[in-house]
């Protein structure tokens, strides 16, 4: 089998592919990923994935690269990662009652023919009404500041939630599996053939 390069330094992502049991190498790409000027929260998700497995192809010739990038939306505004506790609260403040969509952008390119597909993964989450000690609670507990849309749905997180909706929990992490899975077959990478 070819290598399998997942383009992130992102431990949730790595954490993530490593459920497939595919033997792998992360590295990180270095890009700008500001949105361009009336881009979607989808196209602006799809477009640094691609731009994330682009950019390491010349690091890493003849090998399947795999990038994800996530962009949540909420009231129509892109949220980021927060930074700071005083952002996250405010950011979840927002949310509180609402729902949120995380756009999770994938990219697989082969590095050899600049042959890539790319897909964008909807996955929405239903928030809570939250008061400000909450929140405030959350984020002491949880610390998500490196997280778009300021919670870790894999920790408390889920206590922030009335429901969430969507083909793959995963997704809602940063990297959408299952359709990961189909999208790497077509590049020869099957997760359920070894040899």
């Amino acid at each position: 089998m070819r290598r399998l390069i997942l383009a992130s330094s992102s431990p949730y992502r790595r954490s993530l592919l490593e459920k497939l049991r595919l033997p792998f190498e992360s590295a990180s790409p270095h890009i700008n990923e500001e949105a361009l000027p009336g881009e979607s929260a989808p196209a602006l998700a799809t477009r640094l994935a691609t731009e994330k497995a682009r950019a390491l192809s010349g690091q890493f010739p003849d090998a399947i690269i795999i990038g994800s990038d996530q962009v949540a939306e909420c009231r129509g505004k892109k949220l980021g990662k927060p930074g700071t506790r005083e952002n996250a609260v405010e950011q979840l403040l927002f949310c509180a009652g609402q729902t949120v969509t995380f756009h999770t952008g994938l990219c697989v390119m082969d590095s050899n023919t600049d042959t890539h597909t790319t897909i964008c993964d909807p996955f929405q989450v239903h928030f809570r009404k939250l008061t400000q000690a909450e929140a405030e609670q959350y984020v002491e507990l949880d610390n998500p500041l490196d997280c778009a849309g300021s919670f870790k749905a894999e920790g408390l997180g889920i206590a922030l939630f009335e429901k969430m909706e969507g083909n793959d929990p995963n997704t809602l992490v940063g990297l959408p599996l299952i359709r990961l899975i189909d999208t790497l077959k077509p590049y020869g990478v099957d997760a359920l053939a070894r040899g």
